[in-house]
């Protein structure tokens, strides 16, 4: 092997927040349990956010608690703000992942916030966080914005560092929300987050356009070794229109089995994971290894 990733599912929570029927919480819960039976050991387990705004993470609490008892399993919550940060602290959550756009107008749409109010609340959020907690701060809309379009590099790389001032340690998560990003951007501003600070930093990519493999390779080869994957490619933010599924979590194990890098899955129990992903009710499942029967035959 030449190297190895941290993979974090996130189809019990970005790959559900969409669908508009409720998933009731014991699929959810199914779902968690199937990605840790094939050796997946971080995963963002639910959002603690307005069951007005995202009724599909009203039960986030429930599945938490059903994830907790997994032995090893780090579970994060996303939280958008200092009622969800009581909450998922209250709830025993391992991680929080803080989030907000890079875009004025995605922030506005997603969270009803300017960037500088999401900002600040989150950087005290930052600040409060109990020792022992670990904090992911999620940047969606690096790359290109369904409202603004394209999100120059410099942009990204400046928003990027007023966050990695926060906390030198603290992980950075950069967003391909729309799934419109080019490789040449990914490389571009890993390359030079990674050069610059000390923060671990993730990418987090979605497949819109057929380049989420692509925008993994580019921030691979930039440095990047955390990434965000859904079993059976399925999601998409609702508060950004077009947006559909994340990159598939079967297509990046695969991609990084055929670059020999070690990511501690079982390929046979991955696909039970994603089968089972894509066959829920309301779900627009994506990806490709999936589909091709040599994959599903290989050891």
């Amino acid at each position: 092997m030449t190297g190895q990733v941290e993979l974090s599912e996130v189809a019990p929570r970005d790959g559900l927040q969409s669908i508009g029927a409720f998933v009731p919480t014991e699929t959810k819960i199914a779902l968690v349990r199937a990605s840790y039976e094939a050796g997946l050991r971080r995963m963002e387990v639910g959002s603690f956010v307005s069951p007005r705004a995202v009724p599909q993470m009203a039960d986030t609490g429930a599945v938490l608690q059903a994830a907790k008892q997994l032995a090893g399993l780090e579970c994060t919550v996303l939280v958008p703000n200092r009622k969800g940060f009581e909450a998922a602290i209250n709830a025993g959550a391992d991680r929080l992942g803080l989030f907000m756009s890079v875009t004025e107008s995605h922030n506005k749409a997603n969270l009803n916030r300017t960037r500088e109010e999401s900002f600040a609340d989150l950087a005290a959020i930052v600040r409060d966080t109990p020792k022992g907690t670990k904090i992911r701060f999620n940047l969606s809309c690096t790359f290109h914005c369904p409202f603004e379009g394209v999100v120059p590099v410099e942009e990204a790389i400046a928003f990027t560092g007023r966050v990695a001032a926060l906390d030198p340690e603290m992980e950075i998560a950069l967003a391909d929300t729309t799934g419109n990003a080019s490789p040449d951007q990914v490389r571009q501003v890993f390359e030079h987050a990674l050069k610059t600070w000390p923060n671990p930093f993730a990418f987090h990519g979605h497949d819109t356009y057929g380049m989420g493999v692509a925008n993994v390779t580019a921030a691979w080869e930039a440095g990047c070794r955390i990434f965000d994957a859904a079993s059976g490619g399925i999601g998409g933010c609702p508060f950004a229109p077009g947006a559909t599924g994340n990159v598939a979590m079967e297509d990046v194990v695969w991609l990084f089995r055929r670059m020999g890098v070690e990511t501690g899955t079982d390929w046979a129990k991955l696909l039970v994971a994603a089968d089972l992903a894509a066959a829920v009710p309301g779900a627009t499942p994506g990806g490709a290894m999936r589909r091709v029967p040599a994959a599903r035959q290989a050891a």
